[in-house]
């Protein structure tokens, strides 16, 4: 798990990994948003649903702690031993949408991540027990906020760009 020493090296973390993996679909025409390749497990649709629908519940995680809502996670609907359920949501609730509307909503997501943590304190963004909702995530494990969001964002940016890459070279 990476461990990061500042807000700026997070963010730099985060914009480096989305612009590589963002840059992956400049040559995919909308066209072939929905083109199941048999060497891959998701359409380029499916690829930036998938990471629209993590920014999304990442960014309700916080928001809603914040208003001082109960928050489950991963979601109301689902639990975290039903992800296959989940990502089966994320292509329904998102996957019909274009590729540059999709690309637009995450480059939101991604700014309202940054607007999140720049209000939060060092300390409420890299110590442990700082927010109810990332005590209450993992049974065992303890995880600071700076680590859900980079195996929320960095993580599957950098894991789906090769996904992405992989389709490419056999769809394109």
């Amino acid at each position: 798990m990476h461990h990061y020493e500042s807000k700026t090296a997070l963010k730099n973390a985060i914009q480096q990994a989305y612009e590589k993996y963002l840059s992956e679909f400049d040559v995919i025409p909308e066209t072939l948003k929905d083109e199941v390749c048999p060497e891959t497990d998701r359409t380029p649709a499916q690829n930036l649903a998938y990471q629209v629908g993590w920014t999304n519940l990442l960014i309700s995680w916080e928001q809603d702690e914040r208003k001082g809502l109960p928050v489950k996670t991963p979601s109301d609907q689902f639990k975290w031993n039903q992800l296959g359920e989940l990502y089966q949501w994320f292509n329904q609730t998102y996957a019909h949408l274009s590729l540059t509307e999709l690309k637009n909503h995450l480059a939101y997501n991604i700014q309202i991540l940054y607007n999140l943590m720049d209000t939060m304190s060092d300390e409420a963004l890299f110590s442990l027990h700082q927010r109810k909702w990332a005590d209450d995530a993992t049974k065992k494990a303890k995880w600071t906020v700076s680590q859900f969001i980079h195996v929320n964002t960095v993580a599957p940016l950098t894991t789906f760009r090769t996904k992405i890459r992989k389709w490419k070279k056999h769809c394109l």
